[in-house]
């Protein structure tokens, strides 16, 4: 569901996708397949978390009314929540987890450099900060996908499965909402075209290092931004919304 302000609703929805991919994330955590592995995806899902408390406290104060971050993060229903449907993907296995993960780094890691120019002085003070977090994350996903792709024949068919399934979910990302159109208009965001072209290349450039088959279905799945979500989400939010709607006014 969109608000009056675009401005609040472009966002929500990134502050939606690093709080939502950091759930995920964390299911990970003590099992992990290895145990650097392990500290490694504990360690994104938290700097995620970190870029969603930066951008959870500016939604608070464009907001007005009153509400505060964790009223954002925790006590929204179903339909207020507009990360795409990529970010909530169940983890399935490390495969999925890993190419789930590339998808979301290759779109931020030039979405963010170009965020730093933001005219929005307080999303380009973000941006700045979240960028080197995500240029790491964006190092480790990659190299994890080529890894599997060019691994073994198990590593390869688990990380082939994971890429024709998720593939359909990829292209939420750069598909602008409306108020994101209206971000780009006013210089608050970037032009979503050329972050389109420049991840295509990484996207492509990786798999054919990986040695992988990009699908050729040109459909993709949506909705996650207008407040549409899978059959997944509602577990999630069940799980992650626990300590604060039991025992209401907990800080994070």
């Amino acid at each position: 569901m969109s608000s009056a302000n675009p401005l609040l609703d472009f966002v929500l929805i990134h502050a939606d996708n690093s709080l939502i991919l950091s759930q995920r994330l964390s299911e990970w955590c003590g099992h992990g397949p290895v145990l650097e592995q392990d500290m490694a995806l504990t360690n994104i899902a938290l700097d995620h978390i970190g870029r969603a408390r930066l951008l959870y406290q500016y939604a608070a104060e464009l907001d007005g009314t009153g509400k505060t971050e964790d009223d954002f993060a925790f006590v929204r229903d179903e339909l207020d929540y507009k990360n795409v449907l990529l970010a909530e993907y169940p983890n399935v296995d490390f495969a999925y987890t890993i190419l789930r993960q590339f998808f979301m780094d290759s779109f931020y890691i030039d979405f963010l450099d170009k965020m730093v120019l933001s005219t929005d002085t307080r999303l380009s003070q973000i941006a700045n900060k979240s960028l080197k977090e995500t240029q790491y994350h964006y190092k480790w996903s990659k190299d994890w996908v080529i890894r599997l792709g060019d691994g073994t024949e198990v590593s390869h068919q688990k990380i082939q499965t994971a890429l024709n399934r998720l593939w359909e979910y990829h292209g939420e990302l750069v598909v602008p909402s409306d108020a994101e159109k209206i971000m780009i208009a006013q210089k608050i965001a970037p032009d979503f075209e050329e972050i389109k072209a420049l991840r295509t290349q990484r996207i492509l450039e990786t798999f054919a290092e990986a040695n992988l088959t990009t699908p050729s279905n040109p459909w993709q799945q949506s909705g996650g931004k207008k407040g549409y979500h899978s059959e997944h989400f509602g577990f999630l939010l069940t799980e992650m919304q626990f300590m604060q709607r039991a025992y209401p006014g907990l800080d994070w």
